[in-house]
Parts: C-alpha cells; structure tokens; sequence
C-alpha cells in the first residue's frame, strides 16, 4: 500500500515524514521504491538536521541513490534513462455479443453496419482510457549561473502536449553558483514519449534559450 503524506511544505507535513522514518531507511522499508521519489519530489529542499533528523538523512540517501543513476534496485524505475520492461499489452476479452444482430444467411444492412461501427469505436475509446501512465523525474540545466531560472521554469511548463501533466519542482544547487531546476511529471504513456519530449520541445527554439540540456533522473510506471 502506498505512503502518503500532505503539505510537505510545512512543519507539521516534514515532522509526520520525520517520526514515520524513525528506525528506516526508506519511506516503505530498507529499499527504495515509488513512495520515496514523490515525497522527495514534493520536499522543497533537504530537512533541517536538527529538526528533522530522521527526514534529512533520508534525503541525502535518495539523493546519493539517484544521482548515482544506480540499475535494478527499484523495481519499475527507470534511472539515467534506462528504460524497465515494457508489460506485455494485455489481450482484450473476446466479445461474445459483437455478432448477435448480424444475420448469416443474408446481406449485412445498413443499421447493421452502423451497428457494428459503433461497436468498434466504442473499443478503441475503452483501450484509450486503459492506456498506462508514468511518473518521471527530470533534471532541467541552465546554461550557466546567469541564466533566469524563474523563466527556465515557465518555459519548460509552458510545453503542452496531450496527455502531459506537470508537477512539483525545485532548485537543485550543482556548484559554482549554478542551479538545476529538478521536476515531477505524469504521462500517458500512448500519447506521449519523454525523449520526444526532451529532443523537440524542451531543447529546441525557443526554450533552449534557457535549457542546456535535460535527464531522466527516474522513470516510474504508474
């Protein structure tokens, strides 16, 4: 069962994750899974030590795992753009009703026709809505420590695309007064691909005015 915490913002959201990582490691146990990744996408940055003692340690531990860009250590996840298994697509049920108005021995008619038109549109709408979603987690770097990262981040989330969804974010420090801007995004995996997305939006004119370059931190399927 998921974890869930709310306004992680707050004193109160960072104490409640403070006193459940009492004696762990990890926000579900000794090992890093989903749960872990949206939290640490919804804290803003890295607890205080001496308030937090338990929530800052494991921080720095997902921190350290994630930039690592460690292979199999949680399942579903994609790290430095490795991408998991794709699941077989699972084979829709036979539709036993699909020839019940359909007469053998004549010609189809017209009603029949548009019968089973609409039959069929009404499958390939079910299977849209089936599609499958993911969770990534993404690295947006500037050019340098001039660069507007208050623009960066409008620009990266003025790209709109069906089946796109932005969420939480926040700066990075990477040294040299550089900052990277690190953010929470939900796809439908059918209509959107996140190279695609990186390749012809996000580093391309006009946003690579701001962007450097873009990384896929972790990939999760929802």
């Amino acid at each position: 069962m998921a974890v869930t915490f709310s306004n992680l913002h707050t004193e109160a959201g960072l104490k409640s994750v403070n006193e459940h990582l009492s004696g762990k490691t990890y926000i579900s146990g000794d090992q890093l899974t989903k749960d872990d990744i949206k939290v640490y996408g919804a804290v803003l940055e890295q607890p205080s030590s001496d308030l937090y003692p338990n929530a800052s340690k494991w921080y720095q531990t997902v921190s350290a795992k994630l930039a690592s860009s460690f292979p199999g250590k949680a399942v579903g996840v994609k790290v430095g753009g490795a991408a998991p298994a794709e699941a077989a697509p699972a084979k829709p049920a036979a539709d036993d009703d699909d020839d019940d108005d359909i007469d053998l021995f004549g010609e189809e008619t017209e009603e029949e026709k548009k019968a089973a038109e609409a039959r069929e549109a009404t499958k390939a709408t079910t299977k849209k809505k089936e599609s499958g979603k993911s969770s990534v987690l993404m690295d947006v770097k500037p050019w340098d420590d001039e660069t507007d990262m208050k623009k960066l981040e409008e620009a990266v989330r003025g790209v709109e695309m069906e089946g796109l969804f932005w969420g939480a974010s926040k700066l990075v420090p990477v040294g040299y007064g550089i900052k990277k801007l690190q953010i929470m995004l939900t796809i439908i995996d059918d209509l959107v691909s996140v190279d695609t997305l990186i390749e012809e939006r996000l580093t391309e004119e006009p946003i690579n005015e701001y962007v450097q370059s873009c990384d896929i931190v972790a990939f999760n399927k929802i």
